[in-house]
């Protein structure tokens, strides 16, 4: 009596073998476009609350913190909406601060002074939610921070392009600053009411470090990388800018370049 053959033979393993490799073929670019939906849901939800929180600081002090960069300083518009968001030293915002890398106002006084009860007892906020602000000390995000000051903090996207050591020994992982620009609301022209020169410097900085041209990284003198990409279509009488009555804040997206097509910003598509 011939005995009944079981199991698989060559040409049927293998064509099972065949079908799940398709099968994962397709779904792995499923799951990773599920993943940055994901993200980008989460970076958009992060740009909500740092508006409900600029909202509050206007409330508190009658307007937006500003974002000016002047050539040669250390202490341009990221850092300066992290410092309004959370404070200089991320214990809360003095609201004698004149935005200042070190700490000091233009009088030449530590306002930041934890030491001071009474400076400490003046100060407002955080306006963020320490735990979930994304918040990093530059130096620890690049090695060549120049010309802007390493030991300042900037408040970065959810995309966590780099691993970064904190002053406590633990890694987390960093995404890239978020850019902050607020708008000149009495300016007449778009470059009046933004200044492509407010986050310049990280441009360049991120740009080095990366090794890759981003799209949005200026020329010297005439910047209109910058004005095209904030451009309003819709308005077709003159150039005119996204929100020129508030501010621009832009993610640089899951590919960490600014100024490219996966970029997620306050304003537009």
């Amino acid at each position: 009596m011939r005995r009944k053959r079981t199991g698989f033979t060559v040409i049927e393993l293998l064509a099972a073998l065949g079908i799940i490799a398709l099968m994962v073929g397709l779904l792995i670019p499923a799951l990773s476009m599920v993943r940055r939906t994901a993200k980008e849901t989460k970076q958009k939800a992060q740009f909500t609350t740092i508006s409900l929180a600029l909202t509050t600081f206007k409330n508190d002090y009658g307007d937006y913190p500003g974002s000016d960069w002047a050539l040669g300083s250390d202490y341009g518009g990221t850092q300066k909406l992290t410092e309004a968001l959370l404070g200089w030293d991320l214990l809360g915002f003095h609201p004698k601060s004149d935005f200042r890398s070190n700490g000091f106002n233009d009088d030449g006084v530590f306002i930041y002074d934890v030491g001071n009860p009474v400076f400490f007892d003046q100060r407002r906020g955080p306006y963020l939610e320490l735990a979930t602000a994304d918040v990093f000390r530059l130096g620890n995000i690049f090695n060549n921070t120049a010309p802007l000051a390493p030991n300042t903090f900037v408040l970065c996207d959810v995309f966590g392009a780099k691993k970064v050591t904190l002053a406590n020994g633990k890694t987390a992982r960093a995404g890239t600053p978020i850019l902050y620009y607020r708008a000149n609301t009495s300016g007449r022209t778009i470059r009046e009411i933004y200044d492509a020169l407010d986050n310049d410097a990280l441009i360049l900085i991120k740009q080095q470090a990366d090794n890759k041209v981003h799209p949005l990284a200026t020329t010297a003198g005439q910047y209109q990388s910058f004005y095209d990409y904030i451009r309003d279509p819709k308005i077709s009488a003159r150039p005119w800018p996204y929100r020129p009555g508030s501010y621009i804040l832009i993610s640089a997206g899951a590919d960490g370049l600014y100024g490219t097509g996966d970029d997620i910003r306050n304003f537009g598509n």
